[in-house]
């Protein structure tokens, strides 16, 4: 059931193992090795990225104090970053850029006339005026770098046009790769395509780190068939992937979930395998990967293992993973602190916890300092282990370390101890980010606000929420999760009063209506739900399907179909029904208050209003007729639905059996029954039952018998199925059965447990004992002078049929023969 409501938790995001600011020491090989050329035709290097997190975007708002159990207080002062810029830069009063230190000293670090070049180019828009100085006398190096330094692909742009209109500049490959990752990175692809065939009409020749480098954009800008399309027209042109290459391509795969194809493209280049031969080789293992890597030609870079590990890990090859880690430390590859971090983050995605904790002292030996990320990943391993003290432990190692917790840090934390309603550790927390002027993101505002409610702190929720309410940057989707937070728990007043803070902030959207009719919805306030949709466009919102169909649920729910109705037909008005769920819910509804015939109107208008039933709504309709024993209306939707082309389903073959149970009829009951044992679900204890209930009634033991047993050794027979089966079985069913059945020693055998178990043989078990005489081939009239003798007098009537059924019917234990032997009874009527 949509319950129309768009959550706004989440779980906190730690990121991928191996993130590309991970990649650190790309190329430190051995000095024997020959460092491979990057996509951007120099040596290839990485750093860490610094990224402008979620709640940045909120740091320049000013702060309006609210209160906390430990004040509750936001810095003011933090309102002094308005003015930075998340990139580094900062915005002077004028409004131009003012570039950072970091820039600064990057720049200096080139020496020369790098810097003032790029300064000037920073500053004056004019490029014939900031490259004057310099016009004559830019080298290879010296371009390459204005280009690679430009942060802005139209300048970028601009800046390599000038250059090939001055004619007096040589162009090389180096920089048609930079401006082609410029490009790429902006997802310029037409411009990138350009730039392509003017390299060709140029007759300049794309290098490995070309290939590569259009590989690396494509895919990452989500294009991997356009990535792979570019290894094709390296294949076409006869060069060989490089390390660096192989390994985007590798990612590339990765990217796209296409495990197996990275690592048989890994074997195929490690063996020295053309790109020609890739696919006809037998599906790679682990091992042969790894092996095949092992040859003596081939020597690796620590990111090559890195990425391997990742993309095993990835694929939950675990065993794989663990091999590759090996096989670098046997190549004398150290390991750096991302290979750690990725087989921790692997050995304990796959609940090995223990293992990752030796990495941790594998780290310690090799003198490789974890990073804030490896105690991230253990911080988050463990709490979704349930461990959160060792979670918080290594929260503790962390700062006892000199590494500064990152808001991922706190975030893992705080959520975690959030769910398990650990209020003052989570409140530590809440001081520490204050203090360090850290912000608090709308996921963590929202998972404290739900703590505080489960802790039964319903006044510390409300001043936890108003703290950020005051400060007035809570978007809507955090309104309204805090507005659910309030009423899932059925505390109405406080989710009223979170919903006209929203009003207040000018923030209401439809979410905050969907969630409020829901909250209105669990306390059973229907009126109030009705009247708030009512009032949507008055707020300038309109009910979206998820309204509706929220309000239409609960309604139906609530035993109120006729107000459901109503709704629905709004629904139908504004073009927002798009299946059947809203009216297989009111025609249930009206099925469950026993009126088939509006249930039956509904659905005779949903299908003029050609919206399709489904299996569902048929069942519903199907079980309903099942209930008051109308075959022929039953079966008319039972065909209905098969013309329309529905599959039957274990609730439609268990609605028919209870009909046909109701009605009497075996057969039909016995072909659904068969069809219900064909399914994947099987038969369930009340469907088995009335089948054993329609034996029953005409002693078909054997049957009734073989459902019972299934029953039993599934563990599902319950007390009336035990109930039945004894009915079944009681002595006179039994005997009659075997009277029936022709099995005339079972039958007196059955007489005379009965005789010994001092149970008082009635008429109906004479009558049956009459049978077996009769078939015997004692004639009816001597049966039934026997039978008045024992009317007039029942203790020597009794004796009577006790000394005569065993004298017809032989009862030999070693003899599964049975005589009859009309003679000896008539003597012994002759002699009585």
């Amino acid at each position: 059931m949509e319950d129309g409501v768009l959550s706004a938790r989440g779980s906190p995001n730690i990121g991928d193992s191996a993130s590309s600011s991970d990649k650190v020491e790309f190329i430190k090989k051995r000095r024997v090795q020959k460092v491979p050329e990057s996509p951007n035709g120099g040596v290839k290097r990485f750093s860490r990225v610094c990224r402008q997190t979620h709640h940045d975007r909120r740091s320049g708002a000013s702060q309006k104090p609210g209160l906390n159990q430990h004040g509750f207080v936001k810095d003011p002062e933090r309102k002094q970053r308005r003015n930075s810029g998340g990139d580094g830069r900062t915005i002077n009063k004028r409004g131009g850029v003012k570039v950072s230190t970091n820039c600064s000293t990057k720049w200096l670090s080139y020496g020369g006339c790098i810097p003032s070049i790029l300064r000037a180019l920073e500053t004056v828009k004019d490029l014939d005026e900031a490259l004057s100085p310099w016009e004559e006398s830019l080298s290879n190096k010296e371009r390459s770098i204005i280009l690679k330094e430009q942060s802005c692909w139209e300048r970028a742009l601009e800046i390599f046009e000038w250059l090939k209109k001055k004619g007096c500049y040589e162009l090389n490959v180096i920089h048609y790769n930079i401006m082609l990752r410029i490009l790429g990175k902006a997802r310029k692809w037409h411009h990138v395509e350009s730039l392509w065939d003017e390299m060709m009409s140029r007759g300049i020749t794309p290098v490995n780190s070309t290939y590569g480098t259009l590989i690396d954009v494509y895919s990452k800008g989500g294009l991997t068939e356009e990535a792979l399309h570019w290894l094709d027209r390296m294949n076409k042109q006869g060069m060989e992937p490089d390390e660096v290459t192989m390994g985007v391509v590798v990612q590339t795969y990765k990217k796209a979930g296409e495990f197996k194809k990275a690592e048989q493209f890994f074997k195929n280049w490690s063996l020295g395998k053309t790109l020609k031969d890739e696919g006809k080789t037998s599906e790679p293992t682990a091992t042969s990967a790894v092996e095949s890597a092992s040859q003596p030609h081939v020597c690796l870079s620590s990111y090559t293992y890195n990425t391997l590990i990742d993309t095993y890990g990835k694929a939950g090859q675990l065993r794989e993973a663990s091999d590759t880690f090996a096989w670098m430390l046997r190549e004398g590859i150290i390991p750096n602190t991302v290979t750690f971090n990725t087989m921790i983050h692997i050995c304990g995605n796959h609940g090995q916890l223990e293992e990752a904790a030796s990495l941790m002292q594998k780290m310690e030996e090799l003198r490789c300092p974890p990073d804030t990320r490896t105690y991230n990943i253990l911080i988050s391993l463990h709490a979704k282990h349930n461990n959160i003290d060792r979670a918080a432990s290594y929260f503790k190692k962390m700062k006892e370390a000199r590494l500064e917790p990152d808001l991922v840090s706190y975030r893992t934390l705080l959520y975690a101890f959030s769910i398990r309603h650990l209020v003052g550790e989570a409140e530590i927390l809440v001081s520490e980010m204050d203090e360090r002027g850290l912000e608090i993101d709308e996921f963590t505002q929202s998972a404290l606000t739900r703590m505080y409610i489960e802790a039964g702190m319903l006044k510390k929720s409300w001043l936890w929420f108003r703290r950020f309410h005051l400060e007035g940057n809570m978007s809507s989707e955090c309104y309204s999760a805090n507005i659910d937070a309030y009423g899932e728990r059925g505390h109405i007043l406080e989710a009223e009063k979170a919903f006209l803070c929203c009003k207040e902030s000018r923030k209401l959207s439809v979410l905050e209506f969907n969630v409020m009719i829901k909250a209105y919805g669990i306390s059973n306030r229907y009126e109030k739900a009705c009247q708030l949709i009512d009032s949507m466009e008055n707020h300038g919102v309109l009910p979206d399907k998820f309204s509706y169909n929220s309000l239409i649920q609960i309604l139906a729910s609530a035993d109120l179909p006729h107000k459901a109705k109503f709704y629905l037909m709004k629904m139908q008005e504004t073009q927002l029904v798009s299946d059947c769920i809203p009216y297989c819910a009111v025609i249930s509804s009206f099925i469950k208050l026993g009126q088939l015939e509006m249930a039956e109107g509904l659905f005779k208008e949903m299908i003029g209003y050609n919206v399709q039933p489904d299996v569902v709504v048929y069942g519903i309709l199907i079980n309903a007729f099942a209930d008051v024993g109308n075959v022929r209306e039953a079966v008319n939707y039972v065909n209905a639905m098969r013309n329309a082309g529905l599959p039957m389903n274990a609730v439609i073959y268990n609605s028919l059996i209870k009909l046909y149970t109701k009605v009497g009829y075996l057969e039909e009951a016995q072909e659904a029954y068969k069809m219900l044992q064909a399914s994947e679900v099987g038969p369930d204890v009340y469907s088995s039952n009335c089948m054993i209930d329609l034996y029953s009634e005409r002693s078909m033991v054997k049957q009734a018998e073989e459902i019972f047993e299934s029953l039993k050794r599934k563990g599902d027979a319950n007390e009336f199925s035990f109930a039945m089966m004894l009915y079944l079985l009681s002595y006179n069913n039994v005997l009659g059965f075997y009277a029936m059945d022709g099995r005339f020693k079972d039958a007196v055998g059955t007489f005379k447990e009965m005789i010994e178990a001092a149970i008082q043989p009635d008429d109906c078990t004479f009558k049956s004992l009459g049978v077996v005489l009769v078939k015997c081939g004692i004639p009816k009239q001597a049966v039934g002078k026997l039978e008045m003798t024992r009317k007039k007098d029942p203790q020597s009537g009794l004796q009577a049929w006790t000394s005569i059924l065993f004298s017809v019917v032989e009862v030999d234990d070693t003899d599964a023969q049975i005589s009859c032997s009309a003679t000896s009874f008539s003597s012994t009527v002759c002699v009585s």
